[in-house]
């Protein structure tokens, strides 16, 4: 299994279990067969609402005196209602008491985004928080004492561009070490990758098989679905692999960790053997020109312009829209 390396030494694994959109029972199964299968590497969020589940999931495992607390890399993430003057901490906190745990190994800030204390989900305009009122590098520094005080071995952010995070690394006294995006290979955002190397900052995947699974509400018309692009089929073909095993091992030869969600048993295993797949120079070309700019998870829903959220990406360009829409090209690849 490929690692990526902490300056500190620690290490984790490129491909965990993601949980977005698995609650109750099901994420607590999933969690102990992921473990067992090999995984040690967890992904989670305060906002998924499975916190609990996996902790129970976690605490049994680990009574069982075969993988033990230090074994496992386990991420979770700051919500949009905590991001205010000391919120952070308190909000880890309560993270780590779902979780039955004394540290993560990992905590982002989930979105460059603020609401008001509480809002789950925002509403209308004064549910938001502007950037003045919580500007992202006063959240960072709670970020940084989290870390400082041992409660958070590592910290880094989630679905930051390079404009964002040019601008927190510029202010903070702790680098973010990790952030996680929406990567697959119809949208590769090949110079988010480059800044993230130049800063070593770590970039960990999301949604790498297309998140298809996701509320219809969240959908765009006519999505595309990764697992039916020609050219991923045909090079799982070559590799007598799934296309889904593809899809996760083209992110860690990129050098990136992967977190496909999975509640299935077969599906575990599946990917996580995707780590054994070996993809060649010619694989990663045709992978290469699939690249169409083309976003499942918009971030369209958390924009409010009267609040000084227009742009959650940094994208919205005359150029990348021009991307974006190029529907006809998006089609061309399932053909």
């Amino acid at each position: 299994m490929k690692t990526l390396k902490f300056s500190n030494g620690d290490t984790m694994h490129a491909i965990g279990l993601g949980t977005w959109k698995a609650t109750g029972g099901d994420v607590k199964k999933a969690v102990k067969e992921a473990l067992k299968a090999g995984y040690r590497h967890i992904d989670t969020a305060t906002a998924y609402g499975n916190e609990d589940s996996i902790g129970e999931a976690l605490a049994e495992v680990f009574a069982e005196g075969e993988i033990f607390r230090e074994d496992v890399f386990i991420t979770s993430k700051l919500w949009n209602d905590s991001h205010a003057e000391g919120q952070v901490i308190p909000a880890l906190e309560e993270s780590l008491k779902k979780l039955k745990l004394d540290y993560l190994d990992l905590y982002l800030i989930h979105w460059p985004v603020a609401f008001r204390n509480g809002v789950d989900s925002p509403k209308k305009p004064s549910d938001y928080l502007t950037p003045e009122e919580a500007p992202i590098i006063e959240t960072w520094k709670q970020m940084e004492q989290a870390k400082n005080d041992g409660l958070a071995r590592h910290i880094g952010v989630s679905n930051f561009s390079d404009i964002k995070l040019k601008e927190l690394v510029s202010k903070a006294k702790i680098k973010p070490e990790m952030n996680q995006i929406e990567l697959h290979p119809l949208l590769q955002q090949d110079n988010l990758l480059e800044y993230c190397k130049s800063e070593n900052i770590h970039v960990t995947a999301y949604s790498p098989l297309g998140s298809g699974d996701r509320s219809e509400n969240m959908k765009g018309k006519d999505e595309p679905n990764l697992l039916e692009i020609q050219a991923i089929k045909d090079i799982a073909r070559k590799h007598n692999a799934s296309a889904g095993q593809i899809l996760i091992n083209w992110q860690t030869q990129r050098g990136n960790a992967a977190i496909p969600k999975s509640t299935s048993r077969e599906h575990i295993k599946e990917n996580f053997k995707a780590a054994s797949i070996e993809l060649d120079k010619d694989d990663m070309k045709k992978i290469a020109a699939l690249d169409e700019h083309y976003r499942f998870i918009t971030g369209e829903f958390f924009e409010e312009p009267s609040k000084g959220y227009k742009d959650i990406y940094d994208e919205k360009s005359p150029i990348v829209e021009g991307v974006k829409k190029g529907i006809g090209k998006i089609k061309d690849v399932f053909k």
